[in-house]
């Protein structure tokens, strides 16, 4: 069984940058499609981006597009997200997910039901 701990959240002023990071154990990543979402109060957990298991295709939420990158190591079983030009709507708990199909297709998934697997979530906070 995999467990995903995310980390790196924390209050930032409007247009500083963070990086999470979702480090893996009890089982690589490795042939798994991953995801960050993220849920602010009273909203939806909606995807902000994922990375297919060959790390060559990626997804970004238009609202992020351009501002964060996703990136994964399979040898550190972690799951990066940098965040840079962050704005306050970007305020809400992140978190990683993977997707519990090993080797599927290209194609990504963004619906939180796509995916089985979630870390704990990670407070990120911008101050405007």
């Amino acid at each position: 069984q995999v467990q995903l701990v995310e980390s790196g959240g924390g209050l930032v002023q409007a247009g500083g940058s963070l990086r999470l990071s979702c480090a893996a154990s009890g089982r690589s990543i490795a042939g798994y499609h991953l995801g960050w979402f993220r849920q602010a109060p009273g909203k939806e957990r909606g995807v902000v981006a994922a990375v297919s298991w060959t790390g060559r295709t990626t997804y970004y939420a238009d609202s992020v597009k351009g501002r964060f990158t996703i990136s994964r190591d399979n040898v550190k079983n972690t799951v990066y997200l940098q965040m840079n030009s962050l704005k306050s709507e970007d305020t809400a708990v992140y978190y990683c997910a993977r997707h519990p199909a090993l080797y599927s297709g290209s194609a990504l998934y963004t619906s939180p039901d796509d995916y089985d697997t979630w870390g704990q979530g990670t407070q990120v906070t911008v101050s405007s």
